[in-house]
């Protein structure tokens, strides 16, 4: 089968809007990632040998299970728990609990290289832990680790197009439309490949220029 550099090009226009539902997704899914993995990477310090070990049981579960199975146990899962989600909603969710367990990691990674320094001078201080952590330790982490979290955002986005499997209308989706109704399905899934690309293109320079800016107040 030639390639139709006409079909190709037909693609974008309808792309491309789809794109803003892969990027609302992943942010959205981003945030809730970053706040639940802060959370469990703060209640790992306690010392809690149950909780600890809850914690990395879920972690566990959430490595050595493929993102698809646990995007389908959200949407088809919870509902049978009586709660009722729509497919953004329960991919939101998914996506957002396995880049938790990520960022926990990235986290722990990075309080490991942190200098104890200030925070041992706010303990001598009488500083209460809820402020060392708001105040000294979590500034510092979340600059330390932006390259990483960077990165964690592009898989986030390319982890989007996952969701065409529960019905969210997504690049993917969208391509997937197309083929259908140009029987063309080299040039609408090439071009989805592409948006997906520059979309992740333009996250990784704008993180690049966020650490430089960081880097450059630090210095």
């Amino acid at each position: 089968m030639d390639f139709d550099l006409l079909a190709f090009g037909d693609a974008f226009p309808r792309l491309l809007p789809a794109a803003l539902t892969n990027l609302t997704i992943a942010l959205g899914a981003m945030l809730l990632a970053l706040i639940g993995g802060t959370v469990l990477t703060v209640l790992r310090t306690t010392g809690i040998g149950l909780l600890t070990g809850a914690i990395g049981v879920l972690i566990s579960f959430i490595r050595g299970t493929p993102i698809l199975v646990q995007i389908f146990l959200f949407y088809y899962g919870l509902p049978a728990l009586g709660l009722d989600l729509t497919p953004i909603q329960a991919g939101v969710l998914a996506i957002a609990l396995n880049s938790s367990i990520f960022i926990t990691e990235i986290m722990r990674g990075g309080l490991a290289g942190m200098d104890p320094g200030p925070v041992e001078a706010a303990i001598a201080l009488g500083v209460r832990a809820r402020t060392i952590w708001t105040r000294v330790i979590l500034p510092q982490l979340y600059i330390r680790i932006l390259p990483p979290l960077v990165n964690e955002l592009t898989t986030i986005v390319k982890g989007t197009a996952l969701l065409s499997v529960i019905t969210v209308v997504e690049v993917l989706r969208t391509a997937q439309q197309i083929a259908n109704t140009t029987f063309r399905p080299l040039e609408a899934l090439l071009a989805a490949a592409i948006v997906l690309f520059a979309l992740n293109l333009a996250i990784s320079q704008l993180g690049r220029r966020l650490e430089t800016r960081f880097a450059a107040r630090r210095g």
